[in-house]
């Protein structure tokens, strides 16, 4: 799968979890508290560099009103993602 977009996956929206998901196998994942503390982002390697981590980011602010931070501990590839997100709002 070259592309990607809203028809390729669906999305399920439920307390706490957003998750992106086809019919094989799940795509990414966030979770996240009401106060939009990222506590787990996760996206497929077979998926990753397509914009699904910034787009899960995104649902949890229209969701929770609060622009996403990352909780302790935080990997680099969280630090990166951040860091980037920041430079885009700015």
């Amino acid at each position: 799968m070259s592309t990607l977009d809203n028809t390729n996956y669906e999305v399920d929206l439920s307390d706490g979890v957003i998750t992106f998901k086809n019919i094989n196998t799940t795509i990414g994942f966030v979770r996240y508290n009401e106060a939009a503390e990222v506590e787990y982002i996760f996206v497929n390697p077979m998926f990753r560099r397509k914009g699904l981590a910034k787009k899960l980011l995104s649902i949890v602010e229209e969701k929770t009103k609060i622009k996403p931070t990352p909780q302790d501990p935080i990997s680099p590839l969280g630090v990166k993602l951040f860091k980037i997100s920041k430079q885009e709002i700015n």
